[in-house]
């Protein structure tokens, strides 16, 4: 699903693939259950709702979307560092999906920042 004019809509789109299949790698391979389910809802999370974000109503409603997306990165952060940590996700996966994670949140905060500095005005 590649939008040619949405780099950030394809970036989640392709952090979400990469979380869809370590999910389904810890739980075929770790039997790991618990946290494999809480990071495919918090990785899936962050695109769709970028995507309800481009559908948005009005700049409100548009600005808590993407509010939600960025707050998904930063859980998504969180149990990938868990996963490490745990010993249930290599280093090399690790850093593939942070690095990921990381520019797509920090993408998600400079639009918020914009949108909240648009709203002052």
């Amino acid at each position: 699903m590649k939008l040619p004019n949405n780099p950030l809509q394809n970036k989640s789109y392709d952090l979400a693939l990469l979380i869809v299949k370590l999910s389904k790698k810890l739980m075929a391979e770790k039997k790991e259950y618990v946290l494999s389910k809480q990071i495919l809802r918090s990785g899936t999370s962050v695109g769709a709702n970028i995507i309800e974000a481009n559908g948005a109503i009005s700049k409100a409603d548009f600005s808590a979307k993407m509010s939600i997306a960025y707050k998904e990165c930063l859980e998504t952060k969180y149990w990938l560092h868990l996963l490490k940590d745990s010993d249930d996700l290599d280093l090399v996966d690790f850093n593939i999906l942070f690095e990921k994670a990381d520019e797509i949140g920090r993408i998600l905060f400079s639009i918020l920042k914009t949108t909240r500095i648009n709203k002052q005005s």
